[in-house]
């Protein structure tokens, strides 16, 4: 099965948390590595070529209670979706204008401004980049395919393209491993953070107008705090004494892109398309539309971006170097960890906490539902029935057309995932699963899915969520965008600030994922760290004052972090950690 990405551009943030340093333990001595580990067998998919997949021959499926054919068969469709080369006879590619006959850039083209030409800011959908690649693969395939990408894969976009053309911003691929769990911790926090909301509205009338202080804070993050009053029944955040940060005004949390300015996949994945590869999706067109005169009309159907969608989600998780050392998948490629190592890990994990980086970097979440469905049963991650047909949204009704809340498509974060299962004589072992623990899937994403200022360092020309209003449809996402966060300087204005706002990018994976940062300026891992400044500077100067044996152990522990994809074929040996996955200090 040929495994393929697509683009979620990248910013890795550290920052921290107030635990008291502890002293290194002796780790535990790794188990024997004569575990008899293999490929588990799968069925024969035979790879097949691109097809339109018919969204409700799907519905018709879910409502025959085959819920686990139809999530194997979306799966396998948005495999070959991700993995297919399309060429202009299928949509791939944009009319780029006349002075260029190429139907792909990775410039963005402004001066081809005529009527129906790249930079034409009159079309329906403005590009703000590419179409980079023919392929999600083209770009995603560092160290493994769904992975990252170099900086010779950085896309460039001009995210305002009628009021600045000139501006032009840069996004280093990441990689695209363990998606679906983040979607749905948003879903989790969300409705915690609206729940405390309700509440406090309802504790306000109560007190007859008195008011109600309240922390904005779930599965262990802050976004703040908020004051609510309430007027002649009508419950009001007092605004003066209220400090909301790191979110949108609307309290969702987005858990995709660079600025975490995106809520669900599904969104993402139909712009991705257009954006990338030039491929238009039915949601964002109409149908019968040439919207990128490529002379090619319902590029990718309403089914598409279903099997499209539920492949991401079901991306396997990154996992550790311990993990696959205690399987024995180390040992058989001379990867073996000594005990130093450990040591070294272990006592690395301990400083993360100690200097503050977990504070951002939270090292894991946990998710009380492990079920991830599409479309989704909140409101806040899927298309609105409102909004069908308005402008700069989905131009059908997706309902009519078979994507309905109440029949999802639907599989198991802890369970379900196709790729990475591996055997032990009759056991299987679901590496690419997420863990369950008491009853709720572990996710260990080290991030807090929150904005913050990372400081004037890594400002940039623009700020790319900037006027939404106008400019919302050259995004990747349609939202009332703020930079909001109470650790800007006084004397800073918003929107300035909001320029060196970014998201805090997940660190599972990390260490296969250079070169780092949003736009790939970091060559190693240091110089990562030392670009973190604004709320991170402080996490930063401690990690500079560790001696340089301890620096080296935060490095260490964050080289653990990895991505692994298996390949082998069913019953031969698991393939070895890819050897671009060695963090060089």
């Amino acid at each position: 099965m040929k495994k393929i990405y697509c683009i979620v551009p990248v910013i890795y943030l550290l920052s921290g948390c107030n635990e008291p340093p502890k002293a290194p333990s002796t780790p535990p001595t790794p188990p024997s590595k004569t575990l008899s580990i293999s490929a588990c067998p799968q069925e024969d998919n035979e790879e097949g070529d691109y097809s339109p997949t018919d969204q409700k021959a799907l519905l018709a499926d879910v409502l025959a209670g085959k819920n686990e054919e139809v999530f194997n068969e979306a799966f396998e469709k948005g495999d070959i979706i991700f993995g297919t080369s399309f060429t202009l006879q299928q949509g791939g590619g944009i009319y780029i204008g006349t002075a260029e006959p190429s139907h792909f850039t990775r410039i963005p083209r402004a001066d081809q401004n005529g009527p129906g030409e790249w930079g034409d800011v009159n079309r329906k959908l403005v590009r703000p980049t590419g179409p980079n690649a023919q392929s999600c693969v083209a770009c995603h395939n560092q160290p493994v395919e769904d992975g990252a990408g170099s900086t010779a894969a950085n896309v460039h976009r001009i995210p305002q393209l009628e009021e600045n053309p000139t501006l032009t911003i840069q996004r280093n691929t990441p990689h695209v491993l363990g998606s679906g769990a983040l979607q749905r911790l948003a879903e989790e926090m969300t409705d915690d953070l609206l729940r405390i909301k309700q509440e406090a509205e309802k504790e306000a009338c109560n007190n007859k107008g008195g008011g109600i202080n309240k922390e904005l804070k779930t599965k262990g993050v802050s976004f703040g705090y908020f004051t609510m009053t309430c007027v002649d029944g009508t419950a009001k955040i007092d605004e003066v004494n209220s400090k909301v940060e790191g979110i949108d005004p609307d309290w969702v949390v987005r858990p995709y892109e660079w600025k975490k300015s995106v809520a669900f996949l599904r969104d993402f994945m139909r712009n991705a398309g257009n954006n990338e590869t030039g491929m238009q999706a039915v949601e964002l067109t109409g149908k019968g539309l040439d919207e990128d005169n490529d002379k090619k009309v319902d590029e990718l159907t309403v089914g598409d971006m279903t099997a499209f969608t539920v492949y991401m989600a079901a991306q396997p998780r990154p996992t550790t170097r311990l993990e696959l050392d205690d399987l024995g998948i180390l040992a058989a490629a001379e990867q073996q960890l000594k005990p130093s190592e450990r040591a070294q890990i272990k006592h690395g994990d301990e400083l993360f906490k100690t200097i503050e980086c977990s504070s951002c970097h939270q090292p894991e979440m946990t998710l009380n539902n492990s079920f991830f469905q599409e479309p989704s049963a909140s409101v806040y991650y899927r298309d609105k029935k409102e909004d069908f047909f308005k402008k700069y949204k989905v131009q059908v009704d997706m309902e009519a057309e078979g994507v309905t809340p109440a029949h999802p498509v639907k599989f198991d974060l802890t369970k379900d995932q196709p790729n990475n299962l591996l055997c032990k004589d009759k056991e299987k072992i679901r590496l690419g699963a997420f863990e369950k623990r008491n009853g709720k899937a572990v996710v260990r994403l080290y991030s807090d899915l929150k904005r913050h200022y990372m400081g004037d360092q890594l400002a940039e020309t623009v700020d790319e969520l900037e006027e939404p209003g106008e400019y919302v449809n050259g995004h990747m996402s349609q939202v009332n965008y703020e930079p909001v966060n109470a650790i800007m300087p006084a004397d800073r204005d918003a929107l300035s600030s909001g320029k060196a706002t970014f998201g805090t990018e997940e660190l599972w994976g990390v260490a296969c994922t250079g070169p780092w940062m949003h736009d790939g300026r970091a060559t190693t891992l240091r110089e990562a760290i030392q670009l973190h400044g604004g709320e991170a500077a402080a996490s930063r100067d401690k990690f500079n004052k560790l001696s340089e044996k301890d620096q080296k152990d935060v490095i260490a522990s964050l080289g653990n972090l990895v991505l692994y994809l298996n390949n082998a074929e069913s019953g031969k040996a698991p393939d070895s950690l890819a050897d671009i996955c060695e963090v060089k200090d």
